[in-house]
């Protein structure tokens, strides 16, 4: 235990958001973490000339006190000690900064209900924090609880997801959970007719990706399953989490700079999108 002693938990008073909170309380009790719970008053982008700026920032104020009020009582319910911040300016930006002001190891959020269109739109906060952040960032679907006692991670073999694999092991350990190792081969359908030999050499570097990661989980007395399939990456981790019985998707994130930061579309994020289970995206 222990991985993370300080959590940062982003709130706007929506039902996800605030199912967030609740299970953050669960993991910084087991974690022995502090809390900061932040509220981000956007930038106001209307006409200032035509409105009262005392009354205008108020009103934009309102729904930020409103979730942090909320998110103290139910701190209270729970017993669990918070702090609150409420903040002004581009969300993901004033999220990614505290969480650097105030040295926190994770970010925590809530993904809203979303439909199939709605989960690949470009730039939402949550793809913006992880494009941006240097934390871990734990995505956690409306409805769904945080557990450790299945762990699903996802391997390429490249030095981010050995990252990703550290971290589910450590899991593993201090919970008595269970690893299931997938990693997934993405080649076109003709490249089967044009070259056969190199996808049967991509399959088995695949599994030889998992079996890296089961030989340094059984030692610690980890059980595992390792899984190698052929598909779009984010579908089959997505399918297998819901198959296994998955409490979490362990991927990691690769580094990003620039407008790339910004852009929907890559596994991690498809992964969050559509898993169903919480989704913890991990930093190198």
């Amino acid at each position: 235990m222990g991985r993370y002693r300080k959590m940062l938990v982003a709130v706007d008073g929506s039902d996800s958001s605030m199912h967030a909170l609740r299970e953050s309380f669960k993991l910084a009790s087991n974690e022995r973490s502090w809390i900061t719970v932040v509220s981000v008053v956007p930038r106001y982008s209307g006409d200032l000339s035509f409105v009262a700026i005392g009354n205008l920032m108020a009103s934009l104020k309102k729904p930020c006190e409103e979730a942090l009020s909320r998110a103290e009582k139910m701190a209270g319910e729970d017993r669990a000690l918070i702090k609150t911040v409420c903040e002004e300016g581009e969300i993901y930006e004033r999220i990614v900064d505290l969480s650097e002001a105030e040295n926190c190891d994770l970010i925590i959020m809530g993904r809203r209900g979303m439909g199939r269109f709605e989960r690949t739109l470009v730039g939402s906060v949550t793809a913006r924090v992880i494009g941006h952040s240097q934390r871990d960032v734990l995505v956690v679907p409306k409805n769904s609880q945080v557990g450790w006692q299945k762990i699903l991670v996802a391997t390429d073999g490249s030095r981010y997801s050995r990252v990703s694999a550290e971290r589910a092991i450590d899991f593993a350990k201090s919970y008595g959970g269970e690893l299931k190792i997938v990693s997934v081969v993405d080649v076109p359908s003709e490249f089967y007719a044009e070259a056969p030999d190199a996808v049967g050499d991509i399959i088995g570097k695949a599994k030889g990706f998992v079996k890296d990661i089961k030989d340094r989980a059984e030692p610690h007395g980890i059980k595992t399953e390792t899984f190698v399939a052929e598909g779009e990456a984010y579908q089959v981790i997505t399918d297998l989490a819901k198959t296994q019985g998955a409490n979490v998707i362990i991927v990691s994130s690769h580094g990003r700079t620039g407008l790339r930061r910004l852009l929907m579309g890559s596994v991690a994020e498809r992964v969050i999108g559509h898993a169903p289970c919480p989704v913890l995206v991990v930093r190198s």
